[in-house]
């Protein structure tokens, strides 16, 4: 019996020896197979993002920032209750229940993602549940803090935290920083053992973008574009401003806008930049590059003369017509025939280039081809392939048969406001390293020399003679105090569903520089299909007057006097263009204290009959004028506000 009792102690004793030996074997000895077990059911592996880079403007004003956001992840083998909890997780984060429940109804996984980004109020209520196997982590989410300011050209954030469009996609690298993955240790329930947002301390942010933009002057577009488009009843308006000696952007919209913030819930229309994206027929601001391009051909000068046809010139089996069949020129010098934006002397002057070197001047301007700006989605433009039909010709020449980008057209003025030289149009001034503080600096790139400087100053002063009082058809952006340079464009808009163009239905532009003495901005605005009127000189230079005038007063900009009324000095070349505008008005003096008479005039005529004159005139309907209110002849308001009805 005793020998019973010893040799089961024994036994005891050699078990418990071979378990203690076994444990201290799995304490102090490595098993990659054990280890991994413990791994899985211990650890979780969360892929987080750095915080990304803020992007903000000149002045160092935020637009689009990041902030703390909570991700729901779950651990479906230790989840109880799957059905029952997917109903109640559809309810608050306004999905369907099939799609979160498909999600977690796999009971072998240990880690899956159910939303990531959400805000606080839906996390705390997640949270309140205490639910094994559901747990959050801290991320960083994009806010957009001016909601609708520069929101085409910033782009927006895809739910995975990547960029989509605009700068977001743009300059992704640079912004998103490095990703970690992380191992995260669970307790008994599931839940990750950190402490709040300290994963984020290892992780470097993104690199900020410092913009050339200035807020104060994108809002003041933007707000111009959104009243235009009220007004004048168009189905949009684009807007550039470019530093005229860098081709910097200063602003650039596309009205209707949008809340970044909702950008998801926004449709792709009014998402995309209009500004670089969209091409279309310019119709007369291309005329200045035509003459620009002759000038450069040494076979036009100022002062060169052409004969207009009056009015009617036929090319082939086509007759080539003014804007206004009223509209009968004679005799006419190249800053006139650019002055009144005479499309028969803009066809004779590129008759005389021919279509090879007009076409290559095209070219030369930026023309049919990527200016490089730093967007996604710019689009080329088109310059058809030679040969050309003269028709084709003579339609190219004020600005038909050809396609052209709004940032393409303004960075070709900036060519000419510069002293001649074209520029790659840039909007990031600058790239800081978030760990370093080091500062990447945009330079500026030129791309090449398309005129002389004193070519340039001919330009400049030919384009003042567009807006000077009296003479030309953009009377209506002038500043008060400034002088300014531009070309107004009215263009018939093409069919996109088919061949031709939509009756009634026309871009409406105008593209200018201030102050035309010392050029400091560049500005490109229009309108597409406006319907309460459609001539540029009418609805887009009044716009290019409000936003000149804000920008060179933000800019502390001095005025010179009566500049309105005044053109530039220039150089010996120009010396006689000053009388030879002079001659273009024949327009009669108007008494300026009874109503005019302006019946059966075109809406073109009306406003060069009242050039000078300080009269509030409403256009309402198209045609010719059939009634003036108050009645022609009678006493004028005293607020001097006139409306013309056109039938």
């Amino acid at each position: 019996m005793k020998s019973r009792i010893v040799a089961i102690f024994v036994g005891i004793l050699i078990l418990w020896s071979c378990l203690i030996l076994r444990a201290g074997y799995l304490q102090f000895l490595p098993n990659d197979r054990l280890n991994s077990l413990q791994n899985r059911q211990f650890q979780t592996k969360v892929t987080l993002q750095a915080r990304r880079g803020a992007i903000v403007d000149r002045e160092g004003r935020d637009l689009a920032m990041s902030a703390t956001a909570y991700s729901l992840y779950a651990d479906p083998k230790i989840l109880e209750n799957r059905k029952v909890v997917a109903k109640k997780l559809a309810k608050v984060l306004n999905q369907s229940y099939e799609s979160v429940y498909a999600k977690i109804k796999d009971g072998n996984r240990r880690f899956v993602w159910i939303q990531r980004m959400l805000d606080q109020a839906k996390a705390d209520e997640i949270k309140s549940w205490d639910l094994r196997g559901l747990s959050f982590v801290e991320e960083w989410r994009r806010v957009y803090p001016n909601e609708t300011l520069l929101a085409q050209t910033l782009g927006f954030m895809g739910s995975e935290g990547q960029g989509l469009e605009g700068l977001e996609l743009a300059y992704e690298q640079a912004m998103v920083g490095n990703p970690k993955k992380v191992m995260v240790k669970r307790d008994a329930r599931g839940r990750p053992l950190i402490n709040d947002g300290l994963m984020f301390t290892e992780n470097p942010d993104g690199n900020e973008l410092r913009l050339t933009v200035d807020s104060d002057i994108q809002y003041n577009l933007e707000s111009e574009l959104a009243n235009a488009v009220t007004t004048f009843e168009a189905d949009h308006a684009v807007g550039v401003v470019l530093d005229a000696k860098t081709s910097a952007i200063v602003a650039l919209a596309s009205a209707p806008t949008f809340d970044v913030n909702k950008a998801m819930k926004t449709p792709a229309e009014f998402r995309r930049n209009k500004v670089v994206t969209d091409a279309f027929e310019p119709g007369s601001t291309l005329k200045t590059f035509v003459i620009a391009s002759a000038l450069r051909e040494q076979m036009v000068q100022p002062n060169t003369k052409f004969f207009c046809e009056y009015g009617s010139f036929k090319v082939g089996d086509r007759i080539i017509k003014e804007a206004e069949t009223r509209e009968k020129f004679g005799d006419m010098t190249v800053a006139q025939i650019l002055a009144v934006s005479s499309n028969v002397g803009t066809t004779k002057i590129a008759f005389k280039m021919g279509s090879e070197k007009l076409r290559q001047g095209l070219l030369d301007f930026g023309f049919g081809q990527r200016a490089g700006v730093d967007l996604p989605g710019e689009a080329r433009g088109m310059v058809q392939a030679l040969p050309w039909r003269q028709h084709l010709l003579s339609n190219i020449s004020f600005g038909h048969g050809i396609s052209s980008t709004p940032i393409q057209m303004a960075n070709a003025y900036a060519a000419i406001a510069n002293g001649g030289v074209l520029n790659t149009p840039y909007i990031v001034e600058s790239v800081r390293d978030s760990e370093t503080g080091q500062l990447t600096e945009t330079q500026v790139k030129p791309i090449r020399r398309v005129l002389t400087p004193e070519q340039a100053a001919q330009m400049r002063a030919m384009l003042v003679g567009v807006t000077t009082q009296g003479i030309g058809t953009g009377v209506n952006a002038r500043v008060e105090g400034f002088m300014v340079g531009g070309k107004t464009g009215t263009a018939q808009k093409v069919n996109p569903n088919g061949r031709g163009y939509l009756k009634g239905a026309y871009v409406s532009s105008f593209a200018g520089f201030i102050p035309a003495n010392d050029p400091k901005f560049v500005i490109y605005i229009a309108l597409d299909s406006p319907k309460k009127s459609y001539y540029g000189g009418a609805v887009a230079a009044p716009i290019f007057s409000r936003v000149a005038s804000y920008a060179v007063r933000k800019a502390g900009i001095a005025p010179l006097p009566l500049a309105s009324d005044v053109v530039p000095t220039k150089s010996r070349k120009m010396a006689s263009l000053e009388k030879i505008l002079e001659k273009v008005d024949t327009t009669p003096a108007l008494d300026t204290t009874t109503v005019p008479d302006l019946m059966n005039l075109s809406t073109r005529e009306v406003l060069r009959r009242l050039r000078g004159h300080d009269l509030n005139v409403k256009f309402v309907g198209q045609g010719m004028v059939s009634e003036i209110i108050p009645s022609v002849g009678s006493e004028l308001p005293a607020d001097k506000n006139i409306t013309v009805i056109l039938r």
